[in-house]
């Protein structure tokens, strides 16, 4: 006996304007998980159903499945935060991004003879996860894991705010990085260092989720051309290592 439709109930399968192997209720939930990540104040039910243009019906069932797996909390007030089964996941993803990246990181180090970084944004910050020194150089920037600065200031975090969307309100410099597809700085964090970085998201391609940059930083007189084309295809290899592809 063929099963009735339920009034009302949410349909699993993509209408024809999404493509074929993506489901519908999967791909809200990690809208959904984006959304709420992006707020560091957290996102009523309401302000939730609203961003994804669903009713809240269906946002209700989407967060207590996310509740389930400890991926959303509710505080007191109702507002919808990150939960820390986000940070298990993180963490069983750390490995597989330093098995990726350093040996990357090492090389590009070596052959800028610069310091050479991935930092990633949290809030308003830019914050360095994973650094690598050359070996045969004296003169050199340690680039410290944990150091951190504004996302507005240094080639790190104006790399990281150029591979999302266009705002109105990016600076000059962020819309410039966009364009270009790397940002150069000088004297912005450190007097004499030159930094150079990549975004490693891209704002054309959402499918790739994983928000940082990666970039070098330098002292004195440096070939600017020569490490802008290095950062950029060891970003392109490491977004493809990333991908498993």
């Amino acid at each position: 006996m063929a099963e009735k439709p339920v009034a009302g109930r949410e349909k699993d399968d993509a209408g024809p304007a999404m493509a074929s192997t993506t489901l519908q209720t999967l791909d809200r939930g990690l809208q959904a998980l984006t959304m709420i990540a992006q707020q560091d104040a957290g996102l009523s039910i309401a302000e939730l159903a609203e961003r994804l243009a669903i009713h809240r019906t269906i946002v209700y069932r989407l967060v207590a499945t996310l509740e389930g797996h400890g991926l959303v909390i509710r505080g007191a007030k109702g507002q919808l935060r990150l939960g820390a089964g986000i940070v298990a996941l993180s963490s069983r993803f750390e490995p597989q991004l330093r098995d990726a990246a350093q040996p990357l990181l090492e090389r590009l180090a070596d052959e800028t003879g610069a310091a050479a970084h991935v930092s990633v944004p949290q809030g308003e910050e830019c914050v360095a996860i994973m650094s690598a020194e050359p070996k045969n150089t004296l003169l050199r920037v340690a680039y410290r894991i944990g150091s951190r600065h504004s996302l507005t200031r240094g080639a790190a975090g104006i790399a990281i705010l150029s591979g999302r969307p266009e705002r109105r309100a990016d600076p000059a410099d962020v819309r410039a990085a966009r364009s270009d597809g790397f940002s150069i700085t000088r004297g912005q964090l450190q007097t004499g260092a030159v930094g150079v970085a990549c975004p490693l998201h891209l704002h054309d391609d959402p499918s790739f989720k994983f928000e940082a940059s990666l970039g070098v930083v330098t002292l004195g007189q440096a070939d600017v051309n020569g490490l802008t084309a290095t950062v950029m295809a060891h970003a392109r290899e490491l977004r493809t290592r990333l991908r498993g592809q």
